[in-house]
């Protein structure tokens, strides 16, 4: 059963995406957070990159639910509220959802009309469960509906959206995540491995060109909302390794010198200049678990697919000791 859609007012987020993009495209290098790059447009298009060929994180993650599922069921035990952070369509979820038996499902996504169509499809899909779609940006702590407040919890961040920011960030948000779900929650999180760059760079730079459009979509948005004149087709999209950081960079380069203005502000950039839109950083087991451990985390099992390419982890909140 779906229930209503919680959202803050939209003045909010025009102001939040016209303060970042001002900023970042002041700031040296030139950066916009990845967060704004899914508005409705942005976020049916990365749905349409988990479906190429290339990008190996979603069929690989699919699959782990799906053979693994009964034993994170398991674990996890029956009658928790599934919260799940950043659901986009919520296409894995209902292999989640299934397996461990839940109280009541909280979808939390910043773009709200996916939010409500995904959430529409999953409550004919499970006619029964409680779901409570809350429109948020969950990177930093926010209310539950008041319906699950008794509910044991278990947090739900697939995809590797972890990966998309900065390690220092990536600790804050799981503090924040800890937060919202409480002590003895559990937390269900994707995160994708460190392999060789001849499988992460076609992940990120799709032969059909759709990655591409994805990031391209942000000036067309910036255009659109914060009233741009940015000149789209100045620009184009480019994947690269960063082996020192252990992450891809996605970024919007100019192939012309341009000049350009966003809400009333000039803007000035030479040909191969770079906007930085988006990181997907990579870990191995050992550096994943030192990570959910900085965030609050304590990981409890994890499933890696025979190759190596991701991995999920369930983890617990709690307090930590105090130090020997």
């Amino acid at each position: 059963m779906l229930l209503d859609l919680a959202r803050p007012p939209r003045s909010a987020d025009i102001a939040s995406f016209r303060d970042d993009v001002l900023a970042g495209l002041a700031a040296r290098p030139r950066a916009i957070p990845a967060r704004w790059l899914y508005d409705r447009a942005g976020s049916e298009l990365f749905e349409a990159i988990t479906e190429l060929p290339e990008y190996y994180p979603t069929r690989t993650e699919t699959a782990l639910l799906a053979a693994h599922g009964r034993e994170m069921g398991r674990i996890t035990g029956a009658g928790r509220a599934v919260i799940e952070f950043g659901s986009g369509s919520s296409a894995k979820t209902p292999h989640l959802l299934s397996a461990v038996a839940p109280a009541a499902y909280v979808p939390i996504d910043i773009s709200g009309e996916f939010l409500r169509d995904s959430s529409a499809v999953l409550a004919g899909i499970f006619p029964d469960l409680p779901i409570l779609p809350v429109e948020a940006d969950f990177l930093r702590a926010i209310p539950l509906p008041w319906a699950i407040a008794r509910l044991p919890k278990l947090g739900f961040f697939p995809g590797s959206t972890i990966g998309n920011m900065a390690p220092r960030a990536a600790v804050d948000l799981l503090r924040a995540m800890a937060e919202t779900l409480g002590q003895g929650a559990m937390l269900l999180i994707g995160m994708d491995r460190v392999k060789s760059e001849e499988i992460l760079i076609p992940a990120y730079d799709d032969a059909a060109g759709v990655t591409a459009r994805f990031n391209l979509n942000l000036l067309h948005r910036i255009n659109r909302e914060l009233g741009g004149d940015i000149p789209v087709d100045a620009f184009r999209h480019r994947a690269i390794w960063n082996d020192a950081e252990a992450r891809i960079e996605m970024h919007l380069e100019a192939m012309r010198d341009i000049a350009f203005a966003v809400s009333g502000r000039r803007f000035a950039m030479a040909a191969g200049e770079t906007i930085h839109s988006e990181n997907s950083h990579k870990y191995d087991p050992r550096s994943a678990r030192l990570l959910l451990s900085a965030g609050g985390w304590t990981p409890l099992a994890e499933w890696t697919d025979a190759q190596g390419l991701f991995a999920l982890i369930l983890a617990e909140a709690r307090v930590e000791p105090a130090a020997p």
